[in-house]
């Protein structure tokens, strides 16, 4: 892309943020010309001194004119006023309009950030298509800022400053000089040519240029038409009058107005319709998402100042299409321009065509992916229907009504308004005489219809998220709580509908969602930032709010539960409503009697339910009551002490029956068992019970339940549960440092005594006690972990529990047969809830195992046997298993590695005993096993150093299983796990290159001679895995070589004179390449060969690899001998024929890098002249690219490597330079 060469230094210039005594000089080099014309008439410049320019510059008073700087300049700076700017513009087109002009040139060449200048000989001799041709060739090719597209305060100043200025240039010429065919034909020729450019800046500038010198003539247009409609009317009113008192001279004048005025509107309707066609038309599809913006803005401008015009389906019609648009800022653009014209209901009239046709494509981007533009399609929405509420359809409407469950606020939100404006917002008639509280007020009304709407939803049920839609439109509708408690509690009126059971759910969970939404100030979880800071209007607000609640239900509560005590899901629900109530009122209003009243109906209910939620909801309730901080803790607290007395004690009587029966208790005294129990580990959740030793009574029953085998599942589950209460709440007090010896010795005996207990219920055939025994486990082994000793808790060292190998064992056992399985094979349930429940708590169970591998309660070897699942159940478990595996690499990147090898290891071992040793590897088995290891390769991600170790490490532990067995075929057969090289090659492209050489070289330890002659198919995967890691590892040295080519060959370009334009070669060289390939045949030798001998000498490589690796670069001598005639003889060609130098990308270029590769290596190296690359359109026809490394590698082009001769002989291997 082109953009300006100087853009970004010229525009950062101190002269153009800070102006001081020198800054005044001309920044172009060239003087400002003097006007023709009378003399001593001051240019636009000089008129600016002492005025509006001067100011404290750089500390200092500023006296200086500012006669040399240009009108872009001066627009830049922002110091003028844009009017008297214009202003003096005029005056200097006045006096010489060709100067006046040339310089409104210069100022839109030098807004696009072009650098050159049009002269006065170029604007007299030169078309614009030359003018613009020639102002291309002043670009800078490297840079693509231009003032438009660049950040910063001063810029988008610029731009604003910019629009001004053309829309007061136009205002001031108005009446004359926009009508002397010289001005503005100039300026929109010039702009329409700039347009159609292919550089950026100048078609991103001419077009915004133009499109705001449009809205100035539609400006211009509107107040024509409004001056010719006035003088029409005068003369119509003139001509009327009797000849008595009729002016006839008025009436010429008049006509002469009229006339004046209607060819002005003829000139102006021209200009547009020459910028409408030559620019607009053009430039609205014009590839850049800012060109088009500009045009969809600017013509919603045109239709919502001169409607009578541009209001029409000819314009209509740009705006329409362009809302398919792939860009979310071109498609909101189109939003905003049309909202702008629905909001008026007199150009609805004119829009009915347009929304018929349109209106399906604004009802599918209510579903736009970029949220801003869904939210603006849903305001467009609800102004079409304040329009009307015939155009959108039922269905058109329910598409924007489930938008409000959505879990972006502003869609929900919008949508929400959306919903009120259908719903609430029409009153008939009747609604006039309704009162303004009880079952037949307004709001009643209203609530139901929210009721009925939220039932309706059957594919949403998240009250708080409906609440929190419509919270900014119908606040207040959502508080008036007397309304919504009167249809709850009031008889219906005769003649009335009486809420259904449904409804009276639906009605309790929207009130208890208001009351959230009041008290809390913040939407619900996963909707929005979460909490922040309230203002101080806010907090009053609240404050207010919550005791208006408070005082509300402090009345009501008792009667709604009293009414709606046998009903679980709506007693759950009131009974959370005091978690929110100031308890403080409750004393300062003399309320006591209702709270009274309140815990008598908490106390009845728990003695009426024994369903989970309800119970913990009543234990939430005496815990937001119990409140030490207010008076009415001892009352609420003398209440619940005597309701878990009656409670434990009851419990305590029903088990010593139970065991003392020793028989199966039947479904009475279970039924009685296991209620109360439900009852005291609710409670025990949320309150300290540890004084009544419930651990005894639990550890004797759930004993008995292993013994026997006949306690019911639901019992054992819950007293697990309690159990683990029991040991918490003795953990959290001995936690406070109060504890003394005995209750430490106590709770680690209890500690131990309970997880030997879930281990043995892991093993029990209910699936029920199974997972609530191995959730509890997890749990406990994860709080009684080397975690809780941290931060200065050292005291607590001797309550650690690890499990020992059989314990893991066990539970990763579990895990196997518990979660990986088909949901075909989990024949607990048929529906798809079931299912999705049942896949739900799979989920849970492998969470809390993984868990255990994160903090290290287990040890990591132990995650192979989850990580190996990873695609085969990655639908259900791949987040969970992923990110089990990133927190596994942050702990120890190695030890991690070594798990991932073990589970394609283990993997492996499987398909072998499936298939047996002779498998085909294109089997689908060996074919999942090799993507799962590309999946773990890519979880290593990009950066090579972190991962080095680990990834090195894998690689010794793959190479190390593959040659572990032997072949079964016997001796010269390959080992029985070669094939599993194929799979580690997954893994070649993670490492560096020098390790590379070092795998290979641990690689060729476990080789044979004859292994590595070997090319039959069975032994493909060794030689792919040599393969991958010569890849990159024999290209160290090439690549050094090449760098020091490189910048030997800069050097010298370097040297040269700069006129220099054609690349030559050096003198010699062709000679010297000549002279070296004579004796190439005698004298070449690879870097892996020299290599090979430096280790042979120093006794650290076989002398049978070393023949091997002799063996195979012999047998390439010959081949790249001619290989690299052909190639130094072209190179030659290309060098001769070369016109467009290319700057070579030299991989490796570090002296460092150099030394350690060469290290124990001495080389005489040869630099040579790479060669250059034809010019781009014939590089496609050149032979392989020197400047790819893997040519290099593949055809050993041009490397003069040190010369040796050797000599194998009995005694050893002799070197000789």
């Amino acid at each position: 892309m082109i953009a300006a060469q100087n853009l970004q230094t010229d525009f950062h210039q101190e002269g153009y943020s800070r102006l001081s005594d020198t800054d005044l000089e001309d920044l172009e080099g060239r003087n400002g010309k003097s006007g023709k014309g009378k003399k001593g008439k001051k240019t636009l410049g000089e008129k600016l001194k002492g005025s509006e320019v001067r100011g404290r510059v750089n500390g200092h008073h500023q006296e200086n004119d500012m006669e040399n700087l240009s009108l872009f300049e001066i627009v830049k700076l922002g110091k003028s006023a844009t009017q008297s700017v214009v202003d003096d513009w005029i005056e200097s087109y006045k006096t010489d309009r060709d100067s006046a002009l040339l310089e409104l040139i210069n100022f839109f060449i030098h807004c696009s950030g072009c650098k050159g200048a049009v002269s006065s000989e170029m604007f007299r001799h030169m078309q614009n298509s030359e003018i613009i041709r020639k102002m291309t060739e002043e670009f800078d090719e490297d840079s693509g800022d231009y003032p438009l597209a660049m950040a910063g305060p001063v810029w988008k100043k610029f731009k604003l400053s910019l629009c001004e200025f053309i829309a007061v240039l136009v205002r001031q010429c108005q009446y004359s000089i926009i009508y002397d065919e010289y001005m503005m034909d100039t300026v929109i020729s010039l702009l329409t040519g700039l347009s159609d450019s292919q550089v950026r800046a100048f078609r991103h500038t001419s077009t915004l240029a133009a499109m705001k010198l449009m809205t100035a003539l539609v400006n211009v247009a509107l107040n024509l038409s409004i001056n010719l409609d006035n003088t029409q009317r005068q003369y119509e009113t003139e001509r009327n009058k009797s000849i008595g008192k009729r002016a006839n001279e008025r009436l010429e004048l008049l006509l002469q107005k009229r006339k004046e005025l209607q060819e002005n509107q003829d000139e102006i309707e021209n200009m547009m319709n020459a910028i409408f066609k030559g620019v607009f038309i053009h430039r609205y599809r014009d590839v850049i998402a800012e060109i088009r913006v500009v045009c969809i803005e600017e013509i919603g401008m045109w239709m919502k100042m001169y409607s009578e015009a541009f209001l029409n389906d000819s314009y209509l019609k740009y705006v329409g299409w362009t809302m398919y648009d792939k860009q979310g800022e071109v498609r909101l653009k189109c939003l905003t321009a049309l909202q702008g014209l629905y909001y008026s209901r007199e150009l609805n009239a004119r829009l009915e065509l347009f929304t018929s046709r349109f209106k399906d494509r604004i009802v599918v981007m209510t579903l736009d992916k970029e949220y801003d533009v869904a939210v603006q399609a849903i305001k467009l929405l609800t102004l079409v229907l304040q329009s009307s509420d015939e155009i959108l359809t039922a269905e058109d409407c329910e598409s924007v009504y489930h938008l409000v469950y959505s879990a972006h606020r502003p869609v929900a939100v919008a949508a929400g308004e959306f919903l009120y404006k259908k719903l609430f917002t029409h009153h008939g008639p009747e609604d006039e005489g309704r009162p303004r509280r009880g079952r037949q007020c307004l709001n009643a009304n209203l609530i139901r219809t929210t009721v009925l709407f939220f039932l309706e939803s059957e594919l949403h049920e998240h009250g708080a998220y409906l609440v929190d839609s419509l919270w900014d439109c119908a606040s207040e509708l959502l508080k008036d709580w007397e309304s919504m408690i009167s249809l709850l509690l009031d008889e219906p009126y005769p003649g009335e509908e009486a809420l259904t059971d449904a409804q009276e759910a639906a009605l309790i969970e929207i009130m208890l969602c208001a009351v959230r939404q009041t008290c809390e100030c913040h939407p619900p979880t996963g909707r929005g930032p979460g909490k922040r800071v309230l203002t101080a209007k806010e907090k009053k607000t609240q404050l207010d709010d919550r005791t208006k609640i408070t005082e509300t239900f402090t009345v009501a509560l008792p009667l709604l539960l009293a009414k709606y005590s046998v009903d679980p899901e709506k007693v759950t629900n009131l009974l959370r409503f005091p978690q929110y109530f100031d308890l403080e009122i409750y004393t300062t209003g003399r309320l006591e009697k209702h709270l009274d009243a309140l815990l008598r109906q908490v106390r009845d209910v728990v003695e009426k339910h024994t369903d989970t939620d309800v119970l913990e909801a009543c234990s939430m309730t005496f815990h937001a009551l119990c409140n030490e901080e207010f008076t009415i803790y001892n009352r609420v607290d003398i209440v619940r002490s005597q309701m878990i007395d009656e409670q434990i004690d009851k419990f305590h009587r029903l088990l010593e029956d139970v065991l003392q029966e020793g028989e199966e208790p039947d479904e009475d005294d279970a039924y009685q068992v296991l209620s109360t129990l439900k009852r005291i580990t609710a409670f025990h959740n949320a309150h300290d019970l540890t004084k009544w030793d419930l651990f005894t009574s639990n550890y004797k029953l759930l004993n008995s339940g292993l013994q026997n085998g006949d306690m019911p599942e639901q019992i054992v589950a819950h007293a697990l549960q309690c159990t683990h209460y029991v040991i918490l709440w003795h953990l959290a007090k001995v936690s406070e440092g109060s504890a003394s010896k005995d209750d430490m010795v106590l709770l680690r005996r209890q500690v131990r005594a309970f997880c030997m207990m879930c281990q043995r219920y892991l093993n029990s055939i209910s699936t029920v006690v199974k997972e609530q025994a191995f959730t509890i486990l997890c749990d406990a082994l994860l709080i009684f972990s080397y975690q809780i000793v941290a931060s200065g808790r050292e005291a607590l060292e001797p309550l650690v529990f690890s499990p020992d190998a059989s314990l893991q064992s066990e539970l990763i056992n579990f895990i196997l047969d518990h979660v990986f399985v088909d949901q075909d094979e989990d024949s607990s349930t048929d529906d798809e809830a079931g299912k999705i429940e049942a896949l739900h708590r799979r989920r849970n169970l492998l969470a809390a195992f993984c868990k255990l591998i994160i903090y290290n309660v287990v040890e990591m070897k132990t995650g192979a046997d989850i990580f190996k699942q990873y695609m085969r159940y990655y639908n259900d478990y791949g987040d969970i298993i992923k990110e089990t595996m990133s927190k596994a690499r942050q702990i120890d990147k190695i030890q991690c590695a070594k798990t991932l090898i073990l589970s394609l290891q283990q993997l492996f071992n499987e398909m072998l005993n499936d298939l047996g040793c002779n498998f085909d590897r294109s089997a689908s088995a060996f074919c999942g096993i090799k993507e799962l290891a590309r999946r773990f390769s890519l979880t290593f991600g990009l950066d090579q150093i972190k991962t080095r170790e680990a990834i090195a490490m894998l690689h010794k532990d793959g190479i190390e299983f593959a040659f572990k067995e032997p072949s079964p075929q016997g001796e010269g057969g390959p080992p029985l796990n070669l094939a599993f090289l194929d799979i580690l090659s997954e893994f070649s492209s993670k490492l560096l290159r020098q390790d590379k050489k070092t795998v290979h070289l641990y690689l060729e330890r476990f080789m044979t001679f004859q292994m590595a002659l070997q090319r039959d198919d069975c032994w493909l995967p060794l030689i792919s895995y040599r393969n991958s890691l010569q890849t990159g590892a024999d290209d160290d040295t090439l690549s050094v070589i090449s760098g020091m080519s490189s910048r030997s060959s800069t050097r010298s370009r370097k040297s040269k004179p700069p006129a220099a334009s054609k690349r030559k070669l050096p003198e010699g060289t062709y000679a010297l390449n000549h002279n070296s390939s004579i004796i190439f045949r005698v004298k070449l030798t690879s870097c892996f060969i020299v290599f090979s001998l430096c280790l042979a000498l120093r006794g650290e490589y076989s002398q049978v690899a070393w023949m091997m690796a002799q063996k195979q670069q012999q047998e390439r001598a010959s081949l790249q001998y001619s290989k690299m005639r052909g190639h130094i003889q072209h190179t030659i060609g290309l060098m001769e024929d070369d016109e467009e130098p290319i700057v070579e990308d030299v991989m490796m270029s570090s002296e460092e890098r150099l030394d350690d590769l060469n290290e124990g290596m001495d080389f005489d190296t040869m630099d040579i002249d790479l060669p250059p690359s034809k010019n781009r359109r014939e590089r496609s026809e050149l032979k392989p690219d020197y400047f790819d490394p893997a040519s290099i590698m593949d055809d050993s082009v041009s490397l003069k490597i040190a010369s040796f001769f050797f000599l194998v002989t009995p005694g050893g291997v002799l070197i000789f330079r």
